[in-house]
């Protein structure tokens, strides 16, 4: 089992490093005060690793709720674009094996660092168009955003448009490319445009 989540923690990477972007934990009770402890988190729902529904780009779009909870435990491909220096493009997928009904995981270069990269690696439009064409079930990326310089947020809504998910802020350094299967459950939030969840990659025909 691998975990690719991102731990929530006061000092992790946030989008384009914005103070208003980090959780912050508190003490909501304590032992030497109230005999327990208790903990309170206030933190933005796009933060670290999550789930993207439509709403988050398409006016009136689909919720957490319209998502289909048997698409996250799916069947998964880990495709390493590495090599990739901008936008991950359909000229960079198409000889990866990527069949419909899969998760797909691209693993860049993102993975390797903790510090938020303002020229972080994307999902170009031709690579997501490439991508909703073959019908997955999901798409995930190692980049707290699956897109930049595109002002029309082309990719976020081919894939939503297309009712493919997004998981953004996955952690893909230890995920060898391969076919896996991927359990990644957002947190019950039914009418938001996003969620927190954790993400961990099964070997194929391991049991869950």
């Amino acid at each position: 089992m691998i975990d690719i989540s991102m731990p929530i923690t006061e000092a992790m990477q946030v989008y384009k490093n914005k103070p208003e972007k980090k959780p912050r934990l508190t003490a909501a009770a304590t032992h030497e005060k109230n005999g327990v402890y208790e903990s309170e988190i206030h933190m933005n729902l796009h933060t670290g690793t999550h789930m993207d529904a439509p709403l988050h780009m398409i006016a009136d779009g689909k919720t957490m709720k319209d998502l289909p909870i048997e698409k996250m435990i799916s069947p998964c491909r880990v495709v390493d674009v590495t090599e990739v220096l901008g936008g991950i493009t359909k000229e960079d997928l198409k000889d990866k094996g990527i069949q419909k009904g899969e998760f797909v995981l691209l693993k860049t270069k993102n993975s390797f660092s903790d510090s938020f990269d303002f020229e972080f690696i994307y999902l170009e439009r031709t690579g997501a168009a490439y991508l909703a064409e073959l019908g997955i079930n999901g798409v995930g990326i190692d980049g707290l955003g699956i897109e930049r310089a595109q002002n029309d947020y082309a990719t976020h809504r081919t894939l939503l448009g297309a009712d493919i998910p997004i998981i953004e802020g996955l952690r893909l350094k230890n995920a060898p490319e391969g076919e896996y299967i991927l359990v990644a459950l957002p947190v019950s939030i039914p009418d938001a445009e996003a969620a927190p969840l954790r993400a961990v990659l099964l070997e194929k025909g391991e049991r869950i």
